[in-house]
């Protein structure tokens, strides 16, 4: 692909949705971001307030939330659905609820998925749901199941629950041809979530990929475990599907592995990183024929490069085995600029009560705030179209 068409330049198809004070707002907010300083001090007062049932609730909601989230509930998300849809964007349900540990909490985030894809079944613009291991299953049990340590009665109890919520969110998945993607976790609880997706991709995945795995490709060891999982899916003679991303928890990943005296999971550098997802897309391009494709990225490299390599294929830009997928408020001139070339775009729509998706959008501002480069191109985009938009008053 021609990169030097450079399509993610075009603000008024990525910003068509937004109204004056939208952008606005987005301006401000990716400002905001941008300052370290200023993100630390917010989070620790946003704590403060909420744990000290501080008024402020409206506020996060007219601000940080209603940009990064879709609302507190499916319903509430639905003005923001459709508004996507037409512009041929569709949306991926997500309930960005995080940190619970008792089984009332995970039987009802299983209820809260199974009703997305309820949901979802009679909506076009919904073609995916999705889940994250540790919303359906306590932290330390991911941990205990991957290292292998013995498991009391009450473990292999609490583990067959888990292995049941899995089990009943993808067989309804299956029943109402939805695929589910299964979000990532940290490298210690991963080996268990693996083994236990694995499981379903065997199970549903006999037609058609309908569960797809998550690997974070800034893991040196995701290649080569992508690899295996298509050897040991040809063997058996299902369908894979995989969403690619680069990866969530680096400092956290870093200093474990620091603290506790083994070697990081994490590749050594940003370039390492991009050059595994890079290979990702090529390894599943070339084997599409039975490895689907999310590619969850905000890189406008690794986009342009699925571009070409769908394109060196003869693959159709809206072939329903690859989808691009970027966050609800961040790379718009990503998303809506290949959705008018008629890809298949999605985009992650988080939503919840606001005091309980606090935890996620104090760490989508502390990403931004990581991530060289991604909210300084937001806030050239946003000022680029704000003076076209000026120039035609």
């Amino acid at each position: 692909m021609q990169k030097n068409i450079d399509i993610f330049d075009n603000t008024e198809i990525a910003f068509a949705l937004k109204t004056d004070s939208e952008l606005e707002r987005a301006y401000f907010l990716f400002k905001m971001i941008s300052i370290e300083p200023l993100v630390r001090i917010g989070t620790a007062a946003t704590n403060f307030a909420i744990k000290a049932h501080l008024p402020i609730e409206g506020l996060i909601r007219s601000t940080v939330f209603d940009h990064f989230c879709g609302g507190v509930n499916e319903t509430d998300c639905l003005p923001v659905i459709d508004r996507m849809y037409q512009k041929g964007v569709s949306s991926v349900l997500d309930y960005s609820v995080e940190g619970k540990e008792n089984e009332n909490e995970f039987d009802s985030a299983t209820e809260t998925v199974l009703k997305i894809i309820d949901f979802a079944k009679n909506i076009e613009a919904l073609p995916i749901a999705v889940f994250k291991p540790s919303g359906l299953g306590r932290f330390s049990l991911y941990v205990k199941v991957g290292d292998g340590a013995e498991l009391s009665s009450n473990d292999k109890s609490e583990w067959d629950k888990v292995i049941n919520r899995f089990d009943v969110i993808c067989k309804k998945a299956k029943e109402n041809d939805v695929a589910v993607l299964i979000d990532a976790e940290e490298s210690w609880i991963q080996s268990a979530a693996d083994d236990l997706v694995t499981l379903m991709m065997q199970k549903y995945n006999t037609e058609k990929p309908i569960v797809y795995n998550t690997l974070q490709m800034y893991r040196h060891d995701r290649l080569s475990f992508l690899k295996e999982q298509h050897a040991k899916a040809k063997k058996g003679n299902y369908f894979l599907g995989f969403k690619l991303v680069r990866g969530a928890y680096m400092e956290k990943e870093n200093d474990r592995a620091e603290d506790k005296g083994y070697i990081s999971p994490i590749c050594v550098t940003k370039m390492a990183t991009d050059i595994n997802f890079n290979e990702g897309l090529k390894y599943i391009i070339e084997n599409i024929d039975c490895i689907s494709l999310f590619a969850g990225t905000h890189n406008e490299d690794s986009s342009y490069l699925l571009m070409q390599l769908m394109s060196d294929k003869n693959i159709q830009n809206d072939d329903k085995r690859i989808w691009f997928g970027q966050l609800y408020g961040m790379s718009d001139h990503i998303s809506f600029n290949l959705a008018n070339r008629g890809y298949n775009v999605a985009k992650y729509i988080p939503f919840g009560p606001v005091k309980d998706v606090m935890p996620y959008l104090i760490r989508r501002a502390e990403e931004n705030t990581s991530v060289a480069g991604q909210t300084g191109r937001e806030l050239t985009l946003i000022s680029k179209e704000k003076k076209r938009r000026k120039a035609l008053d």
